[in-house]
């Protein structure tokens, strides 16, 4: 892993488009090990019917409704606090616990967005490996350096997210199919990942998988629920 990994480019780690790589198609063995992965994690009913995921990520704190797309975003060192449905781009934001007009609030609805979307890719990436605009590509099997075989697998984008021309490597155990580290390309023809991090500390929330307490920057204090308090993404104080 990389020592030299900042923050601000954390941010970039999010949903991307691809332009050197809308001409690739997904290959059957890749997605046969994305179905195993899938299958480990729980399986995809399971998490479609979890509507509630609360975590921690940097100096953030996030709450997400996956039902309804709502999203509650607090940053303390900011200030802030933005409720944005990630589907409409409408919510409210607060600044020192202020209501903002709407012409001020655009701009941190779209950032309390791309925070979701950076953030929560961090938690849920193994759910995303066949989201629409997602390329798979197998591209070896090699070991680690426990020996546990992996089966490597290229993911690319297209006509998603806001960063432009990355990929990711994600290296499936081939004895329990789940995701053991992922590495990041900032661009597609780079040779050497700017980062290799592991993807460790699984545990069952809910009825499924999640990787975390796994880095400094999270994701941390993961919780997943079915019920919850709906004024979380109404209201500046919900309880």
């Amino acid at each position: 892993m990389k020592s030299s990994l900042s923050f601000p480019l954390l941010f970039s780690f999010i949903f991307f488009l691809s332009l050197n790589t809308s001409a690739q198609q997904t290959d059957a063995k890749a997605v046969a090990i994305a179905n195993k992965v899938v299958e480990a994690m729980g399986g995809m009913d399971n998490y479609n019917n979890t509507r509630f995921i609360k975590w921690d990520f940097a100096n953030r704190v996030l709450y997400w409704d996956k039902w309804t797309g709502d999203v509650r975003v607090e940053s303390p060192k900011d200030s802030l606090v933005i409720l944005v449905n990630v589907n409409t781009l409408k919510g409210k934001v607060f600044e020192k616990e202020v209501l903002l007009d709407e012409n001020s609030a655009k701009k941190w609805l779209t950032k309390g967005k791309n925070w979701w979307i950076n953030d929560s890719y961090w938690l849920v990436m193994p759910w995303k490996l066949q989201d629409h605009g997602v390329t798979l590509k197998y591209i070896k099997t090699e070991a680690l350096e426990n020996g546990n075989a992996v089966d490597v697998l290229q993911l690319t984008f297209s006509d998603v997210g806001v960063t432009p021309e990355n990929k990711y490597y994600v290296y499936v155990d081939q004895t329990n199919h789940l995701i053991k580290q992922w590495a990041f390309f900032k661009n597609f023809e780079d040779e050497e990942p700017k980062f290799i991090m592991p993807w460790d500390n699984y545990q069952t929330v809910g009825n499924i998988k999640l990787s975390y307490n796994r880095s400094k920057f999270g994701p941390k204090n993961v919780e997943v629920k079915q019920e919850f308090n709906e004024k979380l993404f109404t209201n500046l104080v919900y309880e």
